[in-house]
């Protein structure tokens, strides 16, 4: 029986990395790509882009927290991306490309500083954690053309050398928790 479903938004870079490695694990319904965080209303690629809008590439990720908690989805975000660098993942620079949790409610926000704060205390990164976490207000989704990019793109060089490596990271460390399609 299915528990009821849950949203989390997490910005991590690239939302085509996101979408790509949050879409494989098990009790994941959908992860739709789009932007959260900033100051305009329903805000187009071009304009989060620029870097104007205050928006983070985000994943709105529905789950199943019977079959995935909130807190193996935070131990996915941690380890698919560099939690260290401000406004940047890899050659993507910007505020759009920060990390952040964008929390739903106060569990929510009490377990992403727990394991924030964990994470910070194991030593794992020399460098201190510049992840935001902050009251989830609204999310917007992408383009079309941005929904399943990996999927449709897995050709391209981006998706090769940058969201390949993510994959691959994601196979390696939690292979137990990925959907049958994908292991």
């Amino acid at each position: 029986m299915m528990s009821k479903l849950a949203i989390a938004t997490l910005a991590n870079g690239c939302f085509w990395c996101s979408e790509a490695v949050f879409a494989r694990l098990k009790g994941v319904k959908s992860v739709l790509p789009g932007y959260s965080g900033g100051k305009v209303d329903d805000p187009t690629y071009e304009q989060v882009s620029s870097g104007r809008t205050g928006h983070a590439e985000a994943a709105q990720i529905e789950f199943d927290p019977g079959i995935i908690p909130f807190e193996k989805l935070l131990d996915v975000f941690w380890h698919a991306h560099d939690p260290t660098t401000l406004n940047r993942q890899g050659n993507d620079v910007g505020t759009q490309y920060r990390s952040a949790i964008f929390y739903h409610d106060e569990r929510q926000k009490e377990i992403a500083e727990k394991s924030k704060s964990a994470l910070e205390n194991s030593g794992t990164f020399k460098d201190p954690i510049v992840t935001e976490i902050t009251p989830f207000k609204k999310f917007y989704v992408a383009e079309d053309y941005h929904k399943n990019y990996y999927d449709q793109h897995q050709d391209a060089p981006y998706c090769r050398f940058v969201i390949d490596p993510k994959i691959h990271k994601l196979f390696k460390h939690y292979g137990d928790d990925l959907k049958a399609d994908y292991r």
